[in-house]
């Protein structure tokens, strides 16, 4: 029997984003991943807002101003033109700028490690298991 080679796996981080929709109740429902990879140069986001979740939090709460904070974490960690004033940062400095602390609707949760890989798929499998 021919031994396998091992799968090269790498550490990466990963936090949640939360929908905390009354900040001041602290409630709060995990609505996204972000993943980061030093070794492969990767991050990114993948978002899922469940929307009676948010209205059983708080019935007046707006639907599209939350949609549109978690689609900009998406954007922020895809860089480029559409992340703003990220768009020349590298993935670390994306991904540590979305991790920071804030008090908002939209909040990271701590962060995570692991080794993976694919971070990508680790992405997907993470948005399964911890949003949906």
């Amino acid at each position: 029997m021919t031994e396998q080679p091992p799968i090269e796996r790498d550490v990466f981080e990963y936090a949640l984003v939360r929908v905390v929709p009354r900040v001041e109740r602290g409630e709060q429902f995990n609505a996204g991943v972000v993943v980061y990879c030093r070794a492969k140069s990767f991050v990114a986001a993948r978002t899922h807002l469940d929307e009676d979740k948010l209205r059983a939090l708080d019935p007046q709460a707006d639907v599209g101003g939350v949609r549109a904070a978690l689609a900009a974490v998406e954007r922020i960690c895809a860089g480029g033109e559409g992340a703003g004033q990220a768009e020349r940062d590298d993935a670390g400095r994306r991904f540590r700028w979305l991790i920071a602390p804030r008090s908002t609707v939209v909040q990271p949760g701590p962060v995570h490690t692991g080794l993976t890989a694919d971070p990508a798929a680790e992405l997907d499998r993470l948005l399964d298991l911890l949003v949906r």
